[in-house]
């Protein structure tokens, strides 16, 4: 079942691929596009430069870009060349780029000409900071080594093109929704063994598939599934920078592609297009790909339904190199869950004591496999905390039927307390979305002087329609016990979400303390 050819060192794969299918479109972006046979060259010609620019074994290099081919290709010339890759939000703030940069003590950057500036500040800073890579077109050679025509020249020094595959290669950080972001150590092993034991056997990724991929790569999931499966299987991809409703709708319906990875709020606003246009179809598209964040039950039927595609929700967490769980093409599903646990992986569900949950109650989910990380970067106690006895400690909240399937009911920092009674967020937000003028929604604890906290709700209304809050509350009574109603209605333009989808809770908490 686990498809165990695929896990070698990277530099391996590109080669291998470069040798079978060296003509064949790997991947492209909207300006440009580059087969396997130019991967291998441009790849190892950007991992010699890099070295050449004094880029030493495990040293890490900072990735600064949108998705693009360039991305692609500097995080595999930064493996190539021995060092540790770490992408970074192209939108990303000063403060957040420069705690990154730091953390990692980045010796490398790779970024737009739009971004020198950033950098440069950044370099002033940090002196390890020594090297800036730029891409596009750069105005001046003094402002950096140009990528360009770093990946079509040979360096002095060949790639290292290391053969372990057990040190860490990457450094991705967490979204920080519940505090100052880890950088999460990932080895090539941990990665393409997500590879091997979930996009290949349980998804069918193959050397036929055209995905269409909108994800953040700077995200552990994209890393994964958009970059390196890709890679490990032979499959082409068509990259965008940033997903459109309207674009993804219009490329999804040319019927070029076979695969589309997303997160919920995606395939939320496809079926919101879907209702203005209910002649859309996306011919040849056989799979869609759901994780980051939980996916209601009822949002998952209806897009299979409206169209004829099926929709695979799965759970996974950067420390575990992304997938935990997944559900499968063939046999039954159980809507709303993520999933079984994928082959080779343990799971388990305890309570605040450690011991395991019977089946069907809620406990804190546990992983033990090949694709743990080693550690936060520079973090050992709360590396400490988190790996305990072998297993992963993942602060998420689920329930396991007798069947096996998991259903993540929450996070145990998010959960609210009212009076002593315990809410999960997420079962409310499922209440609500279910509310017919809701398009989105997050729901969060407020501080109540007697019940210590109540939960609210933050409500983005649909296009062309409000959300009445007494008729919304009335909706949600039918659904759940009087003790989880929202105790407060908000309206807002839309809920803040990492770029895997997850809500970003603490920032709501923030309004609510300001006003």
């Amino acid at each position: 079942m686990i498809h165990t050819e695929l896990i070698k060192p990277l530099a391996q794969l590109i080669r291998q691929q470069a040798a079978l299918r060296g003509a064949k479109l790997a991947y492209r972006d909207s300006r440009s596009a580059v087969t396997y046979g130019q991967l291998d060259t441009a790849t190892a010609n950007l991992a010699g430069h890099l070295q050449d620019a004094g880029i030493q074994p495990g040293d890490s290099v900072a990735i600064l870009l949108p998705n693009s081919v360039d991305w692609v290709e500097s995080c595999l010339a930064i493996v190539r060349a021995g060092a540790v890759a770490v992408p970074i939000s192209i939108d990303a703030t000063e403060p957040e780029a420069m705690y990154r940069i730091e953390d990692a003590n980045c010796k490398a950057i790779i970024t737009t000409p739009q971004r020198a500036a950033l950098a440069a500040a950044m370099m002033a800073r940090h002196p390890q900071l020594r090297t800036l890579v730029l891409t596009g077109s750069a105005s001046a050679p003094s402002a950096g080594l140009h990528f360009a025509t770093l990946r079509e020249q040979p360096a002095r020094s060949l790639p290292r093109d290391p053969d372990d595959i057990d040190t860490p290669s990457f450094i991705i950080y967490t979204s920080g929704t519940t505090g100052r972001a880890k950088g999460v150590l990932l080895s090539q092993r941990g990665m393409l063994w997500v590879s091997a034991a979930c996009w290949a056997p349980i998804a069918g990724l193959n050397e036929n598939d055209h995905v269409l991929s909108p994800l953040p790569l700077f995200h552990s999931y994209a890393l994964n599934l958009s970059v390196l499966s890709i890679l490990a299987v032979g499959a082409s991809e068509t990259i965008l920078e940033k997903f459109s409703t309207s674009d993804v709708m219009a490329q999804l319906q040319s019927g070029q592609f076979t695969v589309f990875p997303g997160v919920p709020t995606m395939f939320h606003y496809l079926l919101e297009a879907a209702r203005l246009d209910p002649a859309c179809k996306f011919p040849g598209l056989r799979l869609c790909l759901s994780a980051g964040a939980i996916m209601p039950g009822p949002i998952n039927t209806e897009f299979e339904q409206r169209f004829g595609v099926m929709l695979l929700d799965g759970y996974g967490i950067t420390e575990t190199s992304t997938m935990v769980t997944l559900n499968w093409m063939s046999g039954a599903r159980v809507m709303g869950s993520c999933g079984l646990p994928l082959p080779g992986l343990s799971t388990r569900i305890v309570d605040l004591s450690g011991k395991d949950v019977a089946p069907g109650d809620e406990g804190e989910l546990i992983v033990r496999g090949p694709n743990l990380m080693a550690g936060y970067h520079n973090k050992p106690e709360e590396t400490a905390s988190a790996l305990r006895g072998g297993w992963y400690y993942t602060g998420d909240l689920a329930r396991c039927d007798p069947n096996g399937y998991l259903t993540i009911t929450g996070r145990l920092k998010e959960i609210i307390i009212r009076g002593g009674q315990n809410i999960a967020p997420s079962e409310v937000e499922e209440a609500v979305c279910a509310f017919a003028a809701v398009l989105d929604c997050a729901v969060v604890g407020a501080p109540h002087s007697h019940l210590g906290e109540v939960p609210v709700v933050f409500v983005v209304p649909r296009p062309g329609m409000t959300v009445d809050a007494e008729a919304l509350v009335l909706h949600c009574r039918t659904r759940l016990s009087a003790y989880k109603l929202p105790d407060a209605v908000h309206i807002v333009s839309e809920i803040p979400r990492t770029g895997s989808g997850k809500i970003i809770r603490f920032k709501l908490k923030e309004t609510l303390a300001s006003d």
